[in-house]
C-alpha cells in the first residue's frame, strides 16, 4: 500500500563531503538547512547580510560580495533610534552608526572570501514580491518598519529576474570558476496576499530557475517546496502558524537532501558527531562536571580532526 506521493530528486553529478565549502543564502529555510550543516560540522557560511527572501535582494548581496563592497556612513538610514542598512537584515542594526558599519563590513570580508572559495552556493528563494524604496530607488532586503508610503511593492517578472542573473552568473564564475549553484524554493508560504498570489509568486521563482538551468551549466534545483506540499501534504508538518514547516518537516527534507547530495562515505563520521551532540544535549545542570567536559573534549577533538582533514 502506497500512502504518499514521492516527489523524486534528480541524481546530481557532484557530492558534498567534509572537504566541501558551502555558502547558503536565503530565507528562514536556508537558515534551517545551514543549522543542519553546522550541527554535523561541515564548512558552511550562511547569510552574511542576514535573511533574504526575494531574488533581487539576493542578487544585490552577491554583487556586493563579488565587489567586496564596504558600507559607508552615507549608506545607512536612521530609523526609530537605530542605524540600519536597507540591504541588510535588522540583526545588523545598531544605535551607534560606527558599530553598525563595523558589524556589516566584518561580515562582508568573511562572506566575500567564502564566495571565492565555495564549492557550492545554495540559494533559497522565498518570494517574488519586492519592496522598492522610492527615494533611493533600490529593492530592499528589509523595510525596518519604515512607513509603507516610502516604498513601492510589486511582484517581479520571470524575464527581469532571468536578465539580472544572466548578467551576474558569469561574474560569479569569473571569481570562482568551479562553483556549482543549487537553487531551491522555500516551502514557507507567504500569505499576505492570499493563497492564489502565493502560488503565482512561487510559480515565478520556479519558472525563473528552469530558464537559468536551460541557459547555464552547473545550475541545479532541489525540490524542497514540492516535497512539503506534495509529498508530506499534511498540516502536522507545519508549525503553529500553519505557514512555516515544522521541525519534523525540516528533518524529513534534510534527510532527502543528505541522501541525495552528501557523500555516503562521510555518513559514519556524521553519525559520530551526532552521537556526541546527543549525549551533550543530556548535559547535567553543572556544566563543570567531568563527564560533560569529557564529552566536550571528544567533540572538540573530532571537529579538529575534520578541520585538519580538509
Amino acid at each position: 500500500m502506497k500512502l504518499l506521493t514521492n516527489v523524486g530528486v534528480s541524481t546530481p553529478d557532484f557530492l558534498i563531503d567534509y572537504h566541501s565549502k558551502l555558502l547558503l543564502l536565503g530565507s528562514c529555510f536556508a537558515e534551517n538547512m545551514a543549522k543542519k550543516f553546522e550541527y554535523y560540522c561541515f564548512d558552511v557560511d550562511v547569510n552574511p547580510y542576514g535573511i533574504l527572501y526575494n531574488p533581487f535582494s539576493m542578487a544585490n548581496v552577491l554583487e556586493f560580495l563579488i565587489q567586496e563592497r564596504q558600507m559607508q556612513a552615507e549608506d545607512l538610514v536612521h530609523v526609530n533610534g537605530k542605524w540600519v542598512s536597507l540591504y541588510h537584515h535588522g540583526s545588523f542594526s545598531d544605535p551607534d552608526r560606527h558599530t553598525c558599519i563595523e558589524k556589516i563590513n566584518s561580515r562582508v570580508e568573511r562572506g566575500a572570501k567564502v564566495l571565492r572559495e565555495a564549492d557550492l552556493l545554495v540559494m533559497t528563494w522565498g518570494s517574488a514580491w519586492v519592496y522598492k524604496h522610492l527615494k533611493k530607488k533600490i529593492v530592499v532586503t528589509n523595510c525596518h518598519k519604515i512607513p509603507d508610503n516610502e516604498f513601492a511593492r510589486y511582484r517581479l517578472r520571470v524575464e527581469e529576474i532571468v536578465e539580472r542573473y544572466a548578467a551576474m552568473i558569469p561574474a560569479l564564475r569569473q571569481i570562482n570558476p568551479g562553483m556549482r549553484i543549487l537553487f531551491t524554493v522555500s516551502p514557507i508560504r507567504h500569505w499576505r496576499d492570499g493563497a492564489h498570489e502565493n502560488q503565482l509568486s512561487k510559480a515565478v521563482l520556479l519558472l525563473t530557475i528552469e530558464q537559468l538551468q536551460n541557459r547555464f551549466e552547473n545550475i541545479y534545483y532541489f525540490p524542497s517546496y514540492e516535497i512539503l506540499l506534495d509529498e508530506l501534504r499534511d498540516y502536522r508538518f507545519y508549525a503553529e502558524d500553519m505557514l512555516h514547516p515544522s521541525e519534523m518537516a525540516v528533518n524529513y527534507i534534510w534527510e532527502i537532501f543528505k541522501s541525495t547530495y552528501i557523500a555516503p562515505g562521510d555518513f559514519p563520521l556524521m553519525r559520530q558527531v551526532e552521537a556526541l551532540r546527543k549525549r551533550m544535549n543530556h548535559r547535567p545542570l553543572d556544566l563543570d562536571t567531568g563527564s560533560y567536559q569529557q564529552l566536550k573534549q571528544q567533540l572538540d577533538t573530532l571537529i579538529e580532526t575534520i578541520r585538519k582533514d580538509r
